[in-house]
């Protein structure tokens, strides 16, 4: 990691890219993509070293020791990727919710199947347990696609476990953290404060956010170190379990309005009851070229 050649952090960035834009899509988390491009331990890991103890390193070697400590080359290159496709691909990927939901749905559906079968082969040693971590990890994901968005609240106390249980959702594979701010009933809530300029709720769901990520980070990397193999069980199954919440075809039953983002509420139909133009073969078409995409990005990284 540290012979890195520009060319390296330049993949890295193409890399955030697409973690940013999968965190647009309701329901796709960034941490599967980290997970499937072969950055997602060494993410953990760098966020796992951003502690109190850096005070007493930048105090007595000063902040280059500080930057390496933290893989601060990763982290920025990562971080400048996530941000380009916020102002860029975000765009695109809104359009296509709109316009064409089926190829977008179809697409990502590939995409995170195929990943099912990448984390799952790195489990090393098969035994009853990790077989049940892995169920219990999908029921767990699928049941969560299936709650309803809750009403909006704005106790603080909640506000802050809002933000520290969508950052979660944010680096763990499977669902995104928009989604569970949906779910929590915190997105509105957050999303006016933003508007408004309520420091006091930005600041909270902000710390919220720092302590969810830190503490967070912090359990999976011991989980990695002491039960690898269990850990990766229980994150193969929570990856399958979310591809409930990506199924392209899907049947309204009504629709929520919170704030500036509307939430549909749908249950996923067959494309053969699809009201509306199923586009079966363009979404066939779509789910191989996001399952070949895997197949690309793995590359890449085993030659890391």
């Amino acid at each position: 990691m540290g012979n890195r050649k520009l060319i390296d952090y330049l993949f890295i960035t193409l890399k955030g890219m697409a973690m940013g834009a999968a965190d647009v899509v309701p329901g796709v988390s960034g941490g599967t993509i980290a997970f499937i491009s072969g950055i997602y331990e060494e993410l953990i890991t760098a966020i796992n070293n951003i502690n109190l103890g850096l005070l007493n390193t930048w105090k007595e070697d000063g902040f280059k020791a500080v930057w390496k400590s933290v893989n601060g080359n990763f982290l920025l290159a990562l971080f400048i990727g996530i941000f380009i496709s916020l102002f860029s691909l975000a765009t695109l990927v809104s359009w296509l919710l709109e316009n064409e939901p089926i190829l977008l749905w179809s697409f990502f559906f590939g995409l995170v199947l195929a990943s099912v079968f990448f984390v799952g082969k790195e489990i090393k040693r098969w035994n009853l347990g990790i077989v049940f971590a892995m169920i219990l990890g999908a029921f767990v994901a699928f049941y969560i696609t299936t709650l309803p968005p809750s009403d909006n609240i704005d106790s603080l106390p909640y506000l802050f476990l809002s933000g520290a249980l969508a950052v979660c959702a944010m680096i763990l594979p499977g669902i995104s953290g928009a989604f569970i701010l949906v779910l929590l009933g915190s997105y509105k809530t957050i999303l006016d404060a933003v508007h408004e300029k309520d420091f006091a709720i930005i600041i909270t769901v902000g710390l919220g956010a720092v302590f969810g990520l830190l503490s967070f980070a912090r359990l999976l990397k011991w989980m990695f170190t002491n039960y690898k193999n269990l850990t990766l069980a229980i994150l193969t199954g929570f990856i399958l379990g979310s591809l409930n919440k990506i199924w392209p075809w899907k049947r309204i039953l009504e629709t929520r309005v919170f704030g500036e983002k509307t939430v549909v509420i749908d249950t996923n139909t067959s494309p053969f009851n699809y009201e509306g133009d199923p586009q079966i073969l363009y979404a066939i078409l779509a789910a191989l070229i996001g399952f070949s995409l895997i197949f690309i990005l793995e590359r890449t990284a085993s030659k890391k």
